[in-house]
């Protein structure tokens, strides 16, 4: 069994192939925490790895326990207020006022399977051994509140999810003030802190910085995961690199504001913690009433950051995405966007999707534009219905045209937002969010739609539902384009706007969750301003997510190896798009465009009507299809990093799962005059095993591929002259 209890000691030790995770139930009835970390024998007792210890300036839990001072005790899931003075997991203000907390071990539970968190997204089990959860419930006994902290350990890659549920069973409401997913108390603080942080076009940046004592904290106050930080942090030892060392890597499966934080205390111990922000979160929890928190996925690996991120890329991939697209091809497609932006009729687009079916393009997605009087971003959102000025036969009429060149169609909706030139806003001017007496913020000239609200959300779903039931839309790119401001819902009370965040993702979650379950065949492709909703909430209904709005090469190298950390290829949106770049105004070759984007869900972004040589369009789309599984299912290694050193030189493989072909990206962003003689070198490869070079004579074994490299301009595996050069290998076993 992967999960041990003893009773003799009151001993839980989560044990899988490479990993230990083991607390306890302290004297005073409270959970401790003993270890996490590389795997230990099982042994009832593990007490002997703690050690109590009365010190000066310290406060005891009891008179009768002097020892005992939880500010000298890692523990397992702390609360405010009882000899602990470092941040907590849960804070709860009860109605006299108090908000101490005493939450005991009462019982706990083995499941041979994972609960689904009800409204949320959640990893997930399909059938019976793949893991076992633990149910613990505390309880306080004052407050006669229940406590459910949940443990999922995925046996195999020993990977633990986390979450926790309070249930109000006393006769009066209490709020919530704090609520965290999970909490780690690390007996240590020789880790470095890697997060990864940015801004709109230049999302999810590499940063590592030394824990010192103190908080260090990562955190969105947006309504949205941002692209400022990911919902994901991870400690390293300052040892630790791609390939080797110990790392610990936490990811929050949730798609709203949240928070992230590492603990210094006096005595050394670092407490890592992740859930629900406090700032600006507060729910009231009637009697009879459970609040469940979103889970955090835990993982540990010794194998270096590669190896953290492949156990988060193969749960994820398998057992976070849903559905139908899962396991499928995900297709080769064409977006208007940049090519045409608003200015199109159906003689283009059609023109287009042709040109597209020419090239081998499986898919043309229609972008914003098509709906209401939608000439440029000061109108019609809200108003999902066709403008036949543009499009006369409407959608059905060209999906049946683009399908009828066997290709797939898709569509652009932003259903979040509201423009004040819509139809649905002057119907329902109260629809949107915005406080009373304060002018409402805009951005890209759009607001809100209060999704806390279910009416409003059944409006969208009706809008959205009845296009998907008339037209052969297989793609659907959900677009929200702002933060949330002035947060506030008209139907709500005073003592509940602050749950109007969370409400509002939940709403969201929910509209996600019926569409998704009405049409199973239709690929979801999430997309915030490009990338600042990239999140593992996302990922369980939209298997896919349009990584950035910035398509330029050179910036997507940082942006896609910054985003590997946690998320596999396969739900990476990339796409060629036009030169000179329209957000960086660089001019990279098409073929460089190509060689990054591969590493992703290939596609385009551009006019292609307007290419001269199709025929190396043609060819790039045969190359994805013919290395797509790869692509899509292999593992992903990180080689060279453009975040260390002065970046200009990036590289990267995929290796299948039989480790049988494998595909190396290297990538110089300048070119070096009278430079030395560069190698590519590979990752993940049998070290016994003879792999051919595609389209050379070359013959390899991969040891040498690892450890010696390939020269860089043997023949047939040239490096291009000049800056923003990019040269693709391509591995097969001998």
């Amino acid at each position: 069994m992967p999960i041990h209890y003893s009773s003799s000691t009151k001993t839980f030790h989560l044990q899988a192939a490479d990993t230990s995770y083991v607390f306890d139930v302290l004297p005073n009835n409270q959970l401790g925490h003993i270890y996490y970390g590389k795997r230990l024998p099982h042994r009832e007792d593990f007490s002997h790895l703690r050690r109590f210890e009365e010190r000066a300036n310290t406060t005891s839990v009891s008179e009768e326990n002097p020892s005992l001072s939880l500010e000298s005790v890692q523990q397992e899931y702390p609360v405010y207020g009882t000899t602990d003075f470092r941040e907590p997991a849960l804070h709860i203000q009860q109605q006299d006022g108090s908000r101490i907390t005493n939450f005991q071990y009462e019982s706990h539970a083995f499941l041979d399977n994972k609960p689904e968190l009800p409204g949320l997204p959640a990893t997930y089990t399909e059938h019976g051994g793949e893991a076992t959860t633990l149910a613990l419930t505390l309880k306080d006994y004052h407050l006669n509140a229940e406590l459910t902290l949940l443990y999922t350990l995925f046996e195999a890659p020993g990977v633990i999810a986390r979450s926790a549920a309070v249930y109000n069973g006393g006769a009066e409401p209490f709020r919530l003030l704090g609520i965290k997913s999970m909490n780690v108390d690390f007996s240590d603080a020789e880790f470095e802190m890697l997060h990864l942080s940015g801004a709109w076009a230049r999302e999810r940046h590499v940063k590592t910085r030394k824990l010192e004592e103190g908080v260090q904290r990562i955190a969105s106050t947006r309504g949205i995961s941002s692209a400022q930080h990911n919902p994901f942090l991870a400690l390293k030892r300052p040892e630790t690199d791609e390939s080797r060392g110990e790392v610990f890597g936490f990811s929050f499966v949730y798609s709203g504001n949240f928070e992230g934080r590492v603990e210094v205390d006096h005595f050394g111990v670092s407490r890592v913690s992740m859930g629900l922000p406090d700032f600006d979160f507060s729910w009231k929890t009637e009697p009879g009433e459970t609040f469940q928190a979103p889970e955090v996925v835990m993982v540990h690996s010794t194998e270096g950051l590669n190896g953290m991120s492949h156990k988060f890329h193969d749960l994820y991939r398998s057992r976070l995405v849903r559905g139908p697209w899962r396991d499928e091809a995900r297709p080769v497609l064409l977006n208007n966007w940049e090519g045409t932006y608003f200015d199109f009729n159906e003689e283009k687009i059609v023109s287009m999707a042709e040109t597209a079916s020419q090239c081998g393009i499986e898919l043309f997605v229609l972008d914003d534009g098509w709906f209401g009087r939608r000439n440029d971003d000061t109108t019609s959102l809200g108003d999902w219905f066709v403008d036949e000025s543009k499009l006369p036969n409407g959608i059905r009429g060209l999906a049946e045209k683009i399908t009828g060149m066997d290709m797939r169609f898709g569509l652009w909706f932003e259903p979040e937002m509201v423009s004040k030139q819509s139809e649905l806003f002057q119907k329902h001017p109260d629809w949107m969010l915005e406080t009373p007496g304060r002018k409402p913020s805009q951005g890209r000239n759009q607001f809100v739609l209060d999704f806390s609200r279910p009416e409003v959300v059944d409006e969208l779903h009706r809008q959205m539902a009845r296009l998907l039931e008339d037209a052969a839309i297989t793609y659907v790119k959900w677009d929200m384009n702002r933060p949330l401001t002035e947060v506030y819902s008209k139907v709500y009370p005073p003592d509940r706007q602050q749950e109007i965040m969370h409400r509002y993702v939940l709403g969201v979650y929910d509209l996600y969750e019926r569409l998704t379950t009405e049409f199973p065949h239709v690929l979801f492709e999430s997309c915030a301003s490009g990338g600042c909703r990239f999140d593992p909430g996302m990922l369980y209904y939209a298997p896919q997510t349009w990584t950035s709005d910035n398509t330029d090469a050179v910036e997507r190298l940082r942006i896609q190896y910054g985003t590997s950390m946690v998320y596999p290829l396969k739900t990476m949106g990339a796409h060629v798009s036009d030169v000179p770049n329209h957000q960086v105004h660089r001019t990279t070759s098409l073929q460089t465009r190509a060689d990054v984007s591969y590493f992703g869900n290939f596609g385009y972004e551009l006019d292609i009507t307007k290419e001269p040589d199709l025929s190396l369009l043609q060819k790039q789309v045969e190359f994805y299809k013919n290395h797509r599984e790869l692509l899509q299912e292999g593992d992903f290694y990180r080689i060279t990093s453009p975040f260390e050193g002065d970046g200009n030189v990036t590289s990267w493989s995929v290796v299948s799962k039989d480790k049988q072909t494998a595909a190396i990206g290297r990538y110089q962003v300048l070119e070096e005059p009278n430079d030395g003689f560069s190698r590519i070198y590979g990752r993940g490869l049998a070290e016994e095993q003879l792999y051919a070079v595609e389209g050379t004579d070359w013959q390899l074994y991969g040891a040498e591929l690892m450890h010696a490299g390939i020269p860089v301009n043997i023949a047939g595996v040239e490096k291009p002259l000049g800056d923003y050069a990019s040269t693709v290998v391509v591995l097969q076993a001998v």
